[in-house]
């Protein structure tokens, strides 16, 4: 079973130990913090405001996700135990323990009935994936039907739509699209052994994915392709430098993507480009934290680092389609770092450790992205 080589913060929090008890037991919503934190408008371009959703130790509670009807939490014991709420009522409606050895990975996949939860086995001699799809009117597993094997970790979901990798009986690594309410679904490209596809992320209307040819050999190739939720045949993305491609996200048309070598030291950050449409010449973006686009409402959002005076800060920046140049959207405080961003029904959230403090704790935001 194949990983990124990077090892980003929400590892290093959610492996944080869990004798403490949380700083504040109420469940995430969607009430703002503060009157001055009440989100803007929707439909403009002004920078949105960003609502505090939760607030705990850094060995608490972590958001997973926040769906209009279920709040999806991660306690931070070795095994990730994940809870999903009822937000109306506060009952506990699936509390997943994973199995011994097995490790609860993100993200969870949900949607108004059904919730689709990853546990991965990826030490020892027999690297394992286990998918778990629970009713959440009864909170009891339910079948996956026909749905192909999951053979990589990395799953990309927007709502109710997912994707991920599967190994065919040609073993070939193949992208799948899948519907979580339906189980219905269907192969959007493959590519032989010992290649594979990796980092699916979805969006409203196109899945964006990665294909990774001669891994782990001078010829390795790594590139971009997109392909549209209603069906067709992916397609490449051009990249600025054949083979570098790392990952990306796309939306309407447009794709933004990143560019790293896999023998570059430093693979945390990467740089960045976009095409607005398949045809269109790539505009650099920047340098900016690898393994970040997201695709979420009508905005493509990644992570940036900057480095002041010894001190580290994260930002986060967006565009979509039709504006000039990408906007800063959320500005931390020094010493603060960012986990990667996350969507669910068109709200974007992240959560910010505040390491430098005593105690240390995060704070998980989230804003519109409409």
């Amino acid at each position: 079973m194949r990983r990124t080589p990077l090892v980003l913060l929400a590892v290093v929090l959610l492996a944080a130990g869990c004798s403490s008890k949380p700083e504040s037991t109420s469940s995430p919503s969607s009430t703002p913090a503060s009157p001055s934190e009440t989100p803007t408008r929707s439909m403009d371009n002004s920078p949105p405001k960003w609502t505090k959703v939760l607030r705990q130790p850094v060995n608490g509670l972590h958001l997973v996700t926040q769906q209009r009807k279920y709040v999806v939490t991660r306690g931070s014991d070795e095994a990730g135990i994940t809870t999903v709420t009822d937000r109306t009522t506060k009952k506990v409606v699936v509390r997943h323990v994973p199995a011994s050895g097995f490790v609860a990975q993100s993200p969870v996949v949900i949607d108004d009935r059904w919730a689709l939860i990853e546990d991965i086995r990826s030490d020892g001699p027999n690297p394992e994936i286990k998918i778990f799809r629970y009713d959440l009117t009864t909170g009891r597993p339910a079948g996956l039907g026909r749905l192909p094997q999951v053979s990589e970790p990395e799953i990309g979901a927007y709502g109710g739509t997912f994707a991920y990798s599967s190994t065919d009986a040609k073993n070939r690594s193949c992208l799948i699209v899948a519907d979580l309410a339906t189980l219905e679904s269907r192969i959007v490209g493959c590519v032989a052994a010992p290649g594979y596809v990796a980092d699916p992320v979805v969006s409203a209307d196109t899945v964006t994915f990665s294909e990774v040819a001669a891994p782990e050999t001078s010829r390795r190739c790594k590139r971009i392709l997109v392909a549209s939720l209603s069906g067709g045949a992916a397609r490449p993305v051009p990249a600025a430098t054949n083979c570098l491609q790392w990952s990306g996200a796309s939306l309407s048309g447009a794709t933004v993507w990143s560019e790293v070598a896999a023998s570059d030291p430093d693979q945390y950050q990467s740089k960045a480009y976009v095409r607005e449409s398949a045809d269109s010449p790539a505009r650099a973006l920047g340098v900016i934290v690898t393994d970040t686009i997201i695709a979420c409402g009508h905005w493509i959002f990644w992570e940036t680092r900057t480095v002041a005076d010894g001190n580290e800060a994260y930002q986060i920046n967006r565009w979509r389609p039709g504006l000039p140049q990408p906007q800063r959207s959320y500005t931390g405080k020094p010493g603060t770092a960012l986990t990667p961003l996350t969507c669910q029904d068109d709200t974007v959230y992240v959560e910010a450790a505040q390491l430098a403090t005593t105690p240390s704790y995060t704070e998980t935001f989230s804003a519109p992205a409409t």
